[in-house]
């Protein structure tokens, strides 16, 4: 049986992103129509999983208390819209200590293939707003999907960006595309 997993990056996806990093539950903000559409995915038979750097941690610019208040701020505004988180995968580390787990390196992505024990033949989407995202995705066999929220628009304009890479303006397209793609309307 085909894994029906879809992984997303969470600042600049899920929720707004900044320069200045979103260190509290009370700056954590969706982004229009991005809970809805991970709720659309669950409905769908989807478990959704998140694979997020967060340095902040490392650099000590929030707690792990407050993360996971972030975390918490997120299922239960998610609960709210009838969907669900199955699992989220983070790398505290900064840049430079150059850990496996921090994208662009695979390490996240390995993990969830591990946990997940994902099948080879599967297609299995790993959305993101950034370069880095988008490689971490491939080298680990995962097929990467860009929106354009967050850097997402100044990622589809970097040289080295693979323009086979689906393309969406935000969560909520790339869902809609996506379910379109694996249920197509009756006829």
């Amino acid at each position: 049986m085909p894994n029906k997993l879809v992984i997303l990056d969470r600042d600049g996806v899920i929720n707004k992103d900044s320069a200045d990093y979103i260190k509290s539950a009370a700056e954590w903000e969706p982004i229009a129509g991005s809970l809805e559409a991970i709720s659309r995915l669950n409905g769908a038979g989807y478990k959704v999983v998140i694979a997020s750097n967060q340095s902040g941690l490392g650099r000590g610019y929030f707690t792990i208390d407050d993360l996971n208040a972030m975390h918490a701020k997120l299922r239960q505004l998610l609960a709210e819209k009838g969907g669900l988180i199955d699992a989220i995968f983070i790398c505290p580390h900064k840049p430079e200590d150059n850990c496996h787990c921090r994208k662009p390196s695979a390490g996240l992505f390995e993990e969830i293939k591990r946990r997940y024990n994902i099948d080879r033949s599967a297609t299995t989407y790993a959305v993101g707003d950034s370069l880095r995202d988008l490689q971490a995705a491939s080298a680990a066999g995962f097929k990467p999907w860009l929106v354009l929220t967050g850097n997402g628009q100044k990622t589809q304009q970097d040289p080295a960006f693979d323009t086979d890479t689906p393309v969406s303006e935000d969560l909520a397209a790339m869902v809609n595309r996506l379910l379109a793609e694996v249920t197509p309307a009756a006829m």
